[in-house]
């Protein structure tokens, strides 16, 4: 292998680190600017900085959501998303990259080495977030892509590298009759140390900024008012009690909302499900049923509501498939004859519900449902969640949750 091979090695150690910076840039940013408790719109691109077309962000959207985008949730609001350790990471590879790219063959061969061993860790960090996102998430990000992406680009430059340097070694050592010349090129083990000082610094300097600058939201999170009693009439609701739950809680929801079912994840996930003593009520943005409404937002969703009724104690499992089918039971619901495509999906999954769904008391009961709702003045949206009667506020049922639960309700601890 030619000695130029080392330098193209090397630039492409460059441009992969860049490349990796640029996206993880862009993810901490996208992270970063909901600080405020807002939603945002998210650059989600192969092209880093790019913004997606609408709908086309939510593989990002769902992996910013997730519990795996960040540490450390429940001692900051929103958690230190990973994504800032990887912006140090990249930009001390793209410094070392340089470095070599600049010395060329005169770079020390430990130098090499250590860039062949410690150009795997981005690569090994994108498998492990890969496995996730696929086995958890079940979609992916696109800017998270674009680091995968780069993070292979690097490791090959960087074994690159060291392979075209062993082979110079190799040929400089056949020329010259078996003497390398090694010596002089070998940096002192006190190098190795501080080079690997040096990316634990990089990797972690923007974690620390970013948790000084922060604000507090403490002041934020009782805010929200809170339930103003229990349901009268119990038996209309269904409840979902553990046998560790602590902590009475109700939860307003509508079937086919996303953002219902990523807090229903989050709070299994995070494991505050266990602990709360859950009410539901259902809670269908479809005008099938809800007279509050003079259009469907969800159509479809007044079928499933009843069935989570019919339910009874099988209410979680029967919501956990509506979570499951979330995608496909909504598109049915928009096909012109939407109620009779979910009436037969809830037939085919439990077809011992299909009268139930179809009794006129369970269409009674699911209007006194929402009439609670009503009795109680709470908007119309979803997900509402009252912990212990206070409610939690909608800015903190994704990022904050994790954060915002044990401080607004002390008996529940992450476990």
């Amino acid at each position: 292998m030619p000695a130029s091979a080392q330098r193209w090695a090397a630039l492409l150690v460059v441009v992969a680190a860049l490349l990796g910076l640029a996206f993880a840039a862009v993810s901490s940013f996208d992270y970063i600017a909901h600080l405020d408790r807002q939603v945002h719109d998210l650059s989600c691109s192969l092209i880093p900085g790019m913004g997606a077309a609408p709908g086309a962000d939510e593989g990002c959207r769902a992996a910013m959501y997730s519990p795996y985008s960040a540490v450390l949730h429940d001692r900051y609001w929103g958690g230190i998303p990973i994504a800032l350790f990887a912006v140090g990471c990249y930009a001390f590879f793209a410094a070392f990259g340089l470095y070599a790219l600049l010395r060329g063959r005169a770079t020390p061969r430990r130098a090499v080495g250590f860039l062949a061993l410690a150009g795997l860790v981005p690569l090994a960090a994108s498998l492990v977030m890969a496995a996730v996102s696929a086995a958890k998430l079940g979609q992916f990000c696109q800017t998270c892509v674009g680091m995968y992406v780069a993070s292979a680009l690097l490791a090959v430059g960087a074994i690159w590298g060291w392979a075209a340097g062993r082979n110079a070694e190799r040929a400089a050592q056949d020329g010259a009759g078996g003497s390398s010349g090694r010596g002089e090129r070998r940096a002192g083990g006190g190098l190795v140390l501080a080079w690997l000082v040096a990316l634990g610094a990089f990797a972690v300097v923007p974690a620390m900024v970013y948790v000084k600058s922060a604000p507090a939201y403490d002041v934020f999170l009782d805010k929200c008012g809170a339930l103003g009693g229990a349901p009268k009439s119990a038996k209309d609701f269904v409840r979902v009690t553990p046998r560790t739950a602590r902590v009475p809680a109700l939860l307003l929801f509508d079937p086919l909302c996303p953002s219902c079912k990523g807090l229903h994840q989050r709070l299994d996930s995070e494991g505050y499900a266990e602990q709360l003593d859950l009410t539901l009520v259902p809670f269908p943005l479809d005008s099938a049923c809800n007279w509050m409404l003079d259009r469907p937002v969800h159509p479809g969703a007044c079928e499933l509501a009843k069935a989570v009724l019919c339910a009874e104690h099988r209410a979680a499992q029967m919501l956990g498939w509506i979570y499951d089918e979330q995608e496909r039971l909504a598109e049915a619901g928009k096909a012109p004859a939407g109620q009779a495509a979910i009436q037969a999906a809830i037939r085919e999954r439990w077809p011992e519900l299909a009268a139930c769904t179809k009794n006129k008391e369970t269409a009674r009961r699911l209007d006194r449902v929402l009439r609670f709702a009503v009795d109680k003045r709470l908007p119309i949206s979803t997900p509402q969640l009252f912990v212990a009667g206070k409610r939690v506020c909608d800015e903190d049922t994704d990022l904050g949750l994790a954060y915002a639960l044990p401080r607004l309700v002390p008996e529940l601890r992450k476990p």
